[in-house]
């Protein structure tokens, strides 16, 4: 039975893949529309391969990730070189991807009913996928170059969903935990002041999506310790050691001189 799920999990993957790869021959001005059918197809897919575990609100909270991750992936796809190698390589990526976190979500979904062992190593991969798809979407976010005003309401409106998952990870409730919402609310909101003030930074796209991962993966990983009961003050320090640090390389890569 867990080969035959697994199995799916696979096939998933690679649909979803060929899918992704779909939307690259779309003329470009249907590649929007095409993300968004990308999308609504992997929430279809996600559920259909997860539904035996899927209870209540679990259907959309345990659905997050594998959309944005495809939303993630195929927005930044388009900004890539139309080198057949790196598209080739972000591809294999993607199913590879996609293919950990339906097994992470579904180690979450049954971990909301029973003890698993395999829970901390799923949290551990939930986050790292939050923070590539993270680091993907603002990355997209800033390649519009857009106003520092549009820049802190994007932001805030995909971190919420990415900030939620990440915390309902370690409560693991059937429904939409109200505790968890507000969590994510405050760190969106503070994600999305971040993003305003660093549209006035002299610093590369990539640098820019780097510095908010950063802030993201401190903050979730101090909110995970301390509902889990495992927030020391030398865990706090650790990570604000590590935001410090990473702080103080980028702006020192930043070109304030204007060059």
């Amino acid at each position: 039975m867990l080969w035959t799920k697994r199995a799916l999990f696979i096939l998933t993957a690679l649909i979803l893949s060929f899918g992704l790869l779909t939307t690259q021959f779309v003329d470009y001005a249907w590649r929007y529309q095409a993300i968004l059918a990308l999308i609504f197809f992997t929430y279809i897919l996600s559920a259909w391969v997860l539904h035996e575990e899927l209870v209540g609100g679990q259907w959309l909270i345990c659905l997050i990730l594998p959309c944005f991750y495809t939303a993630a992936v195929a927005l930044f796809y388009f900004l890539l070189p139309e080198k057949f190698l790196t598209r080739t390589v972000i591809l294999l990526a993607f199913a590879v991807g996609m293919y950990a976190i339906l097994l992470t979500v579904n180690i979450f979904s049954i971990a909301s009913v029973r003890t698993i062992q395999l829970l901390r190593a799923g949290q551990a991969v939930g986050l790292l996928m939050s923070l590539i798809t993270a680091f993907f979407l603002y990355g997209t976010v800033f390649s519009f170059k857009s106003t520092a005003l549009v820049n802190f309401l994007s932001v805030f409106i995909l971190s919420v969903p990415l900030y939620f998952q990440s915390i309902w990870s370690v409560i693991l409730s059937k429904n939409i935990d109200i505790r968890a919402l507000k969590y994510a609310l405050i760190l969106g909101f503070l994600t999305g002041q971040l993003a305003l003030v660093l549209s006035f930074w002299p610093l590369p796209i990539l640098l820019t999506s780097l510095f908010l991962v950063a802030f993201f993966y401190i903050t979730v990983g101090l909110f995970q310790h301390q509902l889990s009961g495992r927030l020391f003050g030398n865990t706090v320090r650790e990570y604000l050691q590590i935001g410090a640090v990473i702080l103080i390389i980028i702006y020192l890569m930043a070109s304030w001189s204007g060059r």
